[in-house]
């Protein structure tokens, strides 16, 4: 092959890459189409029928699942007292509560495509409330003799489908849910209908090829088929459709003949609903169609290996050109004494010769091309002194300069990591043009949000290298804050006459950052060496104290005045360490939240969406950031607590003290609500609001801490503690006790009476 020219063996190449594959993959596909297809394709409609019944069932399922969540809300326990039609006339209220069902199943026809009305019935009631009729009496709708039938065969407490016919001769599939007696005392049904158009859309099939479908419930009876006639017939009256019902398997498909035409019966069963779904396809449409499509593959194959054909020739030709030209420029001006031997034989041995002559090269490049600077640095930081330092920093004195960019999570939102490590790069590049001459500077990324830059220069006094260091830290400044579009603010340690008291330095300069707080972001700050051993911890007691009452009276602008006053404290102290301000801010936060809930006030409910709040506060770094976000976190709990004084203060002493000296009997939360003078719904938004709890779980809990009591200072056994705790079952009070306690109340009785 090495002496065959290299256009010849290109074309050979080319050709066999293009053309044997092609004509392999046409004969194989060819010959597996046509073997089995008969049961490839079967299997194919098989899974679409199951496609097609899965997505019936999931509509329907999300149909019953609507029905039952509008069920769980009580909307319907608002008419559960009127039994009449002309009760539920007598009076605007009554009228307003069967409008508000309306108004519920109108929502809940919209849940679901294809719904044709709802309706509900009150059980022993003279009406119905329907979407279709409005508010009807029971003898003006149609007849609901057909529901004792529909609930025959119902098993548990889900509701029922059942096909049928309305008296406007529209078909449907009702589902039939009668309120579960678990969640409310309401006694009534809710109906669904879903038009029968709407369960073709589901189950009928896209394919071209489909003849017809059938979905029969579990006694055989037409819920759905393209022939309307046969709808809530038996479909065991269409040909083969008995032996499918008869069938052990829950899924197949079988072969036909019918009137001289072979035919493909697919079948599904639900393992749900019992509904059996089935496809029938012309077999002969099918395979006529496979027949079409292998020969036009046999006929494009052809196609394509002619133009690749073609095609190879004239990549061949113009791939090997450059080589070809190439080859001659190498024989001509080369002693390379290579012959007898094609193109690419004379390439590879004159760049094996190349290769070896680059190999000594690189191989003195990457002795020389070590990042050993970067290397230095990062060592110098730690404290070491690698032997590069004396090389890089000739001069004498050392000053550090961390960079630090400002507002750092909103940086990071804003870019990526790679845009990011670009940002870095060009800053530490900066440097090297910056410095003026006789200051040797060198940068490296700290991690997190910082730059370090060790700046090595001549006599300390020189005030030529001082002026020219600060002059370069601000246009470093500015270059920083042109790059990232964020401002940034520079510590400077105070002068080292030793590479070795570097790492100190780095330490110097990250404390001066902190004095960012104070000053602001987008500075250049220096170290000031100061005496701190007679500074205490200051925290503003009588600030906190005020605010706190400003907070029970709701005055907004006296927490903003005692917050300026104590950022104006701050800023006016001889000395406040970065830690002594995050102390005040988070304890006033502390502080506020402990007495919130010490006054029964839901922080959840005030505080949702906000996450962490310390972890908000120590992300701030400035002052001004602090009080900003302080001002908005009192603002919110003042707008708060207007909105809920106003709703709880009138009820909520009633409501509580009702349920402290009642929580031992089996309380009817209606009737309490009665007798306090207010709506359930509202009872339970004046708990929530005044416990952080839910109704229930604050009676619970009210009888667990009686318990708790008695099961510490008495004698009586686990029965009597749970009846006189307002349990009248027992497993139900090993299970709430487990809930609030995390054990049983034996093993609280042991723990407590070790431990006294």
């Amino acid at each position: 092959m090495k002496r065959f020219p290299m256009m010849l063996q290109l074309a050979l190449i080319l050709f066999s890459v293009m053309a044997v594959p092609t004509g392999i993959l046409t004969w194989y596909s060819g010959d597996q189409i046509l073997r089995d297809s008969e049961h490839a394709i079967a299997e194919s409609s098989l899974a679409g029928l199951k496609a097609s019944r899965n997505l019936n069932e999931h509509a329907l399922n999300v149909m019953s699942e609507n029905t039952i969540r509008h069920a769980d809300t009580h909307i319907f326990d608002r008419i559960r007292p009127y039994k009449t039609f002309t009760e539920l006339n007598s009076n605007f209220d009554n009228i307003s509560d069967a409008l508000a069902v309306h108004q519920d199943l109108l929502n809940l026809n919209k849940s679901s495509d294809g719904v044709y009305s709802s309706f509900f019935y009150l059980s022993d009631s003279d009406y119905v409330v329907s979407t279709d009729k409005g508010i009807t009496r029971l003898d003006g709708y149609e007849s609901l003799d057909w529901m004792q039938e529909a609930l025959a065969n119902r098993g548990g407490i889900t509701g029922v489908w059942y096909p049928r016919k309305l008296d406007s001769g529209i078909h449907v599939v009702s589902y039939v849910f009668p309120l579960n007696r678990l969640s409310t005392t309401t006694r009534g049904t809710i109906v669904v209908n879903l038009r029968e158009s709407q369960i073709e859309h589901y189950v009928h099939s896209a394919e071209a090829d489909e003849k017809a479908y059938l979905l029969m419930d579990a006694h055989g009876t037409v819920i759905s088929h393209n022939d309307k006639s046969l709808l809530l017939k038996n479909g065991g009256e269409v040909p083969y459709i008995r032996e499918i019902m008869d069938h052990d398997s829950s899924e197949g498909y079988a072969f036909h003949g019918l009137e001289g035409e072979r035919l493909l019966y697919t079948w599904s069963r639900s393992k749900q609903f019992g509904w059996i779904n089935v496809n029938i396809y012309s077999v002969d449409e099918l395979m006529t169609k496979t027949h079409t499509l292998q020969r036009k593959i046999i006929f494009l194959t052809a196609v394509i290996i002619l133009a690749g054909t073609v095609l190879a020739v004239f990549l061949a030709t113009w791939l090997s050109k450059p080589a070809r030209e190439l080859v001659r420029t190498l024989r001509r001006r080369g002693n390379l004494e290579i012959k007898g031997k094609n193109e690419l034989a004379f390439l590879d041995a004159a760049f094996r010769r190349m290769q070896e002559e680059e190999e000594v090269l690189h191989r003195l490049l990457n002795a020389r091309e070590q990042d050993a600077r970067s290397l230095a640095i990062h060592n110098l930081l730690r404290g070491e002194s690698p032997p590069q330092a004396a090389d890089m920093f000739p001069s004498p004195y050392f000053l550090v300069a961390v960079v630090s960019i400002d507002g750092y999570r909103r940086y990071v939102s804003t870019h990526n990591p790679e845009t990011r490590s670009y940002h870095r790069y060009l800053i530490i590049s900066a440097c090297d043009v910056l410095f003026p001459e006789g200051v040797n500077a060198r940068g490296v990324y700290q991690g997190e949000d910082c730059f370090v830059f060790v700046i090595n220069y001549g006599l300390a006094e020189n005030e030529n290298d001082c002026r020219g260091v600060h002059s370069a830290l601000s246009e470093l400044r500015d270059k920083a804050a042109e790059l990232l579009a964020h401002t940034v603010t520079i510590g400077v340690s105070s002068p080292a006459d030793s590479s070795d008291m570097v790492s100190d330095r780095v330490a110097e300069a990250m404390e001066v950052i902190k004095h960012r707080m104070i000053a602001g972001s987008g500075g250049i700050t220096y170290w000031k060496e100061k005496d701190r051993s007679d500074k205490k911890y200051v925290y503003p007691v009588n600030s906190e104290r005020r605010i706190l009452n400003f907070l029970d009276h709701g005055d907004l602008d006296c927490i903003v005045r005692e917050l300026e006053t104590i950022g104006g404290e701050i800023r006016s102290a001889d000395y406040i360490s970065y830690d002594n301000i995050l102390f005040i801010y988070h304890q006033l936060a502390g502080v506020t939240i402990k007495h919130l809930r010490e006054n029964n006030v839901s922080t959840a409910r005030i505080f949702a969406g906000r996450g962490n709040i310390y972890a908000a506060l120590a992300s701030f770094d400035t002052l001004d950031e602090l009080e900003e976000y302080l001002n908005k976190f009192y603002a919110e709990i003042v707008q708060y607590m207007a909105r809920t004084s106003d709703v709880t203060n009138k009820y909520s002493k009633p409501v509580i003290a009702y349920l402290h000296e009642h929580y031992r009997e089996d309380i009817v939360f209606e009737e309490m609500a009665k007798e306090i003078g207010i709506s359930y719904s509202y009872m339970r938004k004046i708990v929530y609001e005044m416990t952080g709890m839910s109704l229930i779980d604050y009676l619970n809990q009210l009888r667990i801490e009686k318990a708790k009591q008695l099961l510490v200072d008495s004698k009586l056994t686990i029965s009597q503690i749970a009846l006189e705790a307002g349990y009248y079952n027992v497993k139900s009070f090993n299970r709430f006790f487990r809930k609030f306690e995390g054990m049983t109340p034996s093993s609280y009785r042991t723990v407590k009476s070790q431990t006294s």
